[in-house]
Formats: C-alpha cells, structure tokens, sequence
C-alpha cells in the first residue's frame, strides 16, 4: 500500500517523499496497491469496468519502438493538481522534467529516450517498477474508459501498420475542459505534449490503464 499526504511540494524520489512525512509503504501478501490520499484546496502547474488485474513485473527488457513521423504540433498546457491525486501529481512533474529530450530506442536518461522508457523511468522514481516495453506496460493495471482518464494514466496506441501489436505510450498530464493531453516520446520530435483531440491519436488509440488507484 503507497499513500500520500497532500502537499504543494515537487518530490523528486521516494526516498525524499520520505523524509518529507508525505510517503509510505507496506508490503502485504506479496501484492502491491497503490493508492493516494490527501486534503486541501487545488492549484495549477503551468508548463506548457472491464477491469483487470495484473501483477507488477520486476523483470525488464529493451524493446525496439517502431512509430510514424508525427507533426510538430506544440501545447500550451495547464495541469490541475487535484491534492486527492497527489502522487499521480508528482509522477507528472517528474515526467514533464524529460520534455525537449531527444528519442533514443531503449533509452531511459536525458540523453535520449524512447515512449516506454520515459514512463518507465518516471515511475521508477517513486519505486513503482513497470514492465520496459509498452506492450508489456499495457498488461499493467486496469483497464478504463478514455472518457474516465485523469492526471497519471496511461494510453496506449497501436501506430505501426504492419504489426497489429501495442507499441506505444504516453503519460496524460491534464485533462482540463475535457482535452486529454499527454507527454510521450515520438520518433522524430523526441519527448513532446500531445493531445487526443488528434485524428492521428484518435485514429491509433487502443487503450486507457490506470496503474495508480
């Protein structure tokens, strides 16, 4: 169990999220249940069921991402810090810190990363550990409606026509007046904000997960 007092703070570690009285964790039966919870009033960033299951994997592996050359569309971008979602807060802030990053296939630092990379290493921060690939990533959680998402989930998108097989990811990072917007890293612009309101992504889009309850 992971829960999280409110806090207007950006922590960058679990270990500092520790310190800071705003983190704990307990182990139970070998499963793990991520939860949040909090108080307070709201603030804003500006930076421009068919429900299953799934166990978090512990073992990772490079995985080649085969994407379209997407447009060079930019976002002014608003996120509504919700204290309730505090650690999905923080998973975002982190994530937005790789914005401008260059893509590099199995890539996972500020030298260059690929689509699941960045969500994978965004989420190792606070110890959530993901599968490497987002074909994999995508078994994570359970599955939402697109019309449900909310600041930390994760969409999942089918964008190379010769494979019928998920291969991309991205992290949404606001859902203000109903426009989904999301951080991934593409091929060709590297690590950037988008939003579903794209034919491209509507077009692409297989699925919503949501890994932190």
């Amino acid at each position: 169990m992971i829960s999280c007092k409110a806090s207007s703070q950006i922590i960058t570690s679990k270990e500092e999220a520790k310190q800071k009285g705003v983190y704990s964790y307990s182990d139970t039966d070998k499963e793990t249940s991520l939860n949040t919870a909090g108080g307070g009033s709201s603030s804003k960033k500006k930076n421009k069921k068919n429900k299953k299951s799934e166990p978090v994997a512990k073992k990772t592996n490079k995985a080649s991402e085969s994407e379209i050359v997407l447009d060079n569309t930019e976002y002014d971008y608003t996120t509504t810090l919700n204290p309730g979602n505090y650690l999905q807060n923080q998973i975002v802030f982190n994530a937005l810190e790789y914005n401008g990053v260059k893509y590099k296939t199995g890539g996972t630092t500020k030298d260059g990363m690929d689509c699941s990379g960045l969500v994978f290493t965004t989420f190792k921060i606070f110890d959530i550990s993901l599968p490497r690939s987002s074909h994999e990533q995508a078994k994570i959680g359970n599955t939402i409606k697109l019309s449900e998402v909310k600041t930390g989930d994760l969409l999942f998108f089918k964008n190379n026509p010769r494979r019928n097989v998920i291969n991309h990811v991205g992290l949404v990072i606001s859902t203000d007046n109903g426009d989904i917007q999301f951080i991934h890293s593409t091929l060709s612009l590297g690590v950037v904000i988008s939003s579903m309101s794209e034919d491209y992504y509507k077009r692409t889009f297989v699925q919503a997960n949501r890994v932190i309850k």
